[in-house]
């Protein structure tokens, strides 16, 4: 009798992927909660999480945001900035995990670019009338 033994890679590469989108989708959700709750943003600022990208040994998590009107995303980050520390500890009682991914917020720049794209095509199709 002949035993084949079948390659692991691929299983434990698909099982860390999910558990790394399991832990984004969970900071993005707590995240997201602690923001509307508890920080306060300059006047007639929309402030999107839009998502969430934790590295592979889940040491730090990138917290991706969007501003409108955009002039506002310096302030926003500031305040985002100011109050992290608070944040961070908010989210390392909620969760149940460790390591908890320390957190970063960064300006989400695909927004913007994907607006300035339908501007460029707005202005094409006006251009061809």
């Amino acid at each position: 009798m002949s035993l084949i033994l079948k390659p692991v890679k691929k299983a434990s590469f698909n099982m860390s992927t999910n558990r790394i989108e399991k832990v984004n989708s969970l900071l993005k959700h707590e995240i997201a909660q602690i923001i509307q709750r508890e920080v306060y943003f300059p006047d007639g600022a929309l402030v999107t999480l839009t998502h969430v990208e934790a590295t592979p040994n889940l040491i730090e998590a990138k917290v991706f945001i969007s501003v409108l009107p955009e002039d506002k995303i310096d302030k926003v980050l500031e305040t985002l900035g100011r109050e992290v520390f608070d944040i961070q500890q908010k989210i390392n009682k909620k969760v149940n995990m460790r390591p908890v991914p320390k957190i970063r917020f960064v300006k989400d720049e695909i927004i913007s670019k994907a607006g300035r794209i339908e501007e460029i095509l707005g202005q094409l199709k006006k251009d061809e009338k």
